[in-house]
């Protein structure tokens, strides 16, 4: 993506009501004005929260947004470029459910207050195999507490991912932390009666991966 097109992107996302880029040193110092006021105030309803993590150009935001008009949607991602095309989609197809914040994915516990969230999806993330890389893996035991500490009670988080290695390290991690796995299959779309927003609603890299045949993988856990 060229400069040109990436600038005229964040000047539109300005325009964008269903766009939020808060100042990163402001939502440390706690000083971000939704948290805890995403229902009644942002969306001006009482539906449950549904969070998709790095959520790219925003598909899955989009594509949940639409099959369920009676649940709130947020999309986070630190490139505002990339989900720019979902906030343009969900304003182009009158969606009023779906909003997108502009920031870092370990501030989520400064994004929304404890038990806000009813469902995390992590779609794709970048598996950092590298060991040193393990505390950027965004399902390792201090995202998780992150987590856990936004979510509802029973409430669930989804990774769907094309990494066996982010699959397999995860189910070790949640199996050693004893947490329940509600669903979990290393090759979603070969499995009769799987979840059809699992694999009805697909992201641009994943039709890519399709199409080479690669195995998309998926979890279902509580925390």
């Amino acid at each position: 993506m060229g400069s040109k097109n990436k600038q005229k992107r964040f000047q539109e996302n300005e325009t964008f009501k269903n766009v939020l880029q808060p100042k990163r040193e402001d939502v440390v110092a706690g000083n971000f004005p939704w948290k805890g006021k995403w229902s009644k105030d942002f969306f001006g309803n009482d539906n449950p929260i549904v969070v998709e993590l790095g959520c790219g150009k925003g598909e899955y935001t989009i594509g949940l947004a639409k099959r369920n008009p009676a649940v709130n949607y947020i999309g986070i991602d630190v490139k505002g470029a990339r989900f720019w095309r979902g906030a343009k989609t969900a304003i182009e197809n009158n969606l009023p459910n779906v909003a997108f914040v502009r920031t870092h994915i370990e501030l989520i516990d400064q994004i929304f207050a404890e038990a806000e969230i009813a469902e995390i999806w992590i779609t794709f993330p970048d598996p950092q195999i590298k060991y040193k890389r393990t505390k950027h893996r965004m399902t390792n035991s201090d995202f998780l507490e992150k987590y856990r500490k936004v979510l509802v009670k029973d409430g669930f988080v989804n990774l769907k991912t094309d990494s066996e290695f982010m699959h397999g390290y995860t189910l070790g991690l949640l199996h050693g932390l004893g947490l329940p796995v509600h669903y979990a299959n290393h090759n979603i779309y070969k499995n009769e009666g799987a979840p059809a927003e699992v694999t009805e609603i697909q992201t641009f890299y994943e039709q890519q991966y399709l199409e080479i045949n690669k195995a998309i993988t998926y979890l279902r856990f509580s925390l």
